[in-house]
């Protein structure tokens, strides 16, 4: 046994993983790795080739990796897990009118505790993955906050990580930048994972038709909502659509609708099954309810706190100010911002520590609800 500890590694056969492996491997830890199967790509339906961190490719090239260096490999399959939870999630989600987030839905509810359940019965101390980002004790809290890479930190795909479970995490490469990554990949040759492609696409929808992907999940649902309106922020009328749950908000490609200038899905309303349509000024919200909220650096907010807040995972952030009330963050922003989309995530940060997230639960315009206040009580 390692003075260091017993860890075990999340290995999905990328460059990332891989050389967390290496890393603390070679830092004096013993070392365990472990792949996960998530999915059969071909459950999905889809005729693309099967790649990413599901394939059996991937998963013979972390156990190959595992063995040269002369640590053991298992392979952990939670398919039925997966399938019953972010599946699902994935599918309930679109037919409420919401856009779902599954990789972090994953990341925090599947990846992790599976983890650690396995972890202890393989009597390890800690666990360990890829990202991009980093932990830390303070004041009794584990905090997650920004990678050093800002171009590929993944701080914002961690917020709902329990603080039990950050208790015993390790991310290696949270001081290190990709370049780095690739060049210390590089010097121990290991050529094959840095000429490796990068897969970005949800693994149970490999050819990014989520739309194919429910039609081949719900049965009856084409069907079920074809016709819905198409309607202006006024309730004007303008065309109909392919049904709520094949449209976000945000969206301006694939509409098939032609006003004469640029438009965009601004609101899903299911129980009508209406999408409604605006312009980009249109879409634009300051203000938003955050809901399943999990505290990272502090155990609540007392008072009002100034925020970066992201509201998706390519997101640079905002400005803005957060109140949290029990288990929802009211959440303002200084100026709009654009797409607020339901059921993604919001990470709030303060400097780059990730002080929580949640679940987006609905946006507003700050000034329209002093408005409405006000005509109520005239």
């Amino acid at each position: 046994m390692s003075k260091k500890g017993r860890v075990l590694v999340a290995m999905s056969g990328g460059i990332d993983s891989s050389l967390a492996a290496v890393l603390l491997h070679e830092q004096g830890y013993e070392v365990i790795g472990m792949t996960m199967k998530t999915w059969d790509y071909a459950s999905s339906g889809s005729s693309k080739k099967e790649t990413g961190c599901c394939s059996l490719d991937s998963i013979n090239d972390a156990r190959n990796l595992a063995v040269n260096l002369g640590f053991p490999h298992y392979i952990l399959d939670i398919r039925e897990e997966f399938g019953d939870y972010v599946i699902d999630h994935f599918t309930d989600e679109y037919l409420a009118g919401r856009t779902p987030n599954p990789c972090v839905l994953c990341n925090t509810h599947i990846k992790w505790d599976s983890l650690l359940r396995r972890a202890d019965k393989l009597g390890c101390d800690y666990i360990a993955t890829g990202h991009y980002a980093k932990v830390r004790e303070e004041n009794g809290r584990y905090i997650i906050s920004r990678g050093k890479d800002l171009n590929k930190d993944q701080s914002y795909a961690l917020w709902g990580v329990s603080q039990e479970s950050l208790s015993r995490t390790i991310l290696p490469l949270g001081d290190l930048t990709k370049p780095e990554i690739r060049k210390m990949a590089e010097d121990k040759g290991f050529y094959e994972l840095v000429n490796k492609s990068e897969s970005y696409e949800i693994c149970f929808v490999p050819d990014n038709d989520y739309r194919g992907f429910l039609k081949r999940r719900v049965e009856g649902l084409e069907e079920e909502v074809k016709g819905g309106e198409f309607v202006l922020e006024d309730g004007t009328v303008v065309g109909t659509h392919e049904g709520y749950p094949f449209y976000t908000v945000g969206q301006r490609k694939g509409l098939g609708i032609a006003l004469g200038y640029p438009v965009y899905v601004t609101e899903i309303q299911k129980d009508k099954n209406r999408v409604v349509l605006g312009t980009f000024d249109e879409l634009s919200r300051d203000g938003m309810y955050v809901k399943n909220l999990v505290m990272s650096k502090y155990t609540s907010l007392e008072d009002r706190l100034d925020t970066i807040t992201k509201v998706r995972y390519n997101d640079d952030g905002a400005p803005a100010v957060i109140e949290q009330v029990g288990d929802t963050m009211k959440v303002f922003f200084g100026n709009g911002i654009p797409a607020i989309a339901p059921g993604q995530a919001a990470v709030f940060y303060e400097g780059d520590d990730v002080v929580g997230g949640g679940w987006i639960h609905s946006s507003f315009n700050q000034q329209k609800i002093k408005n409405e206040a006000l005509s109520n009580s005239i």
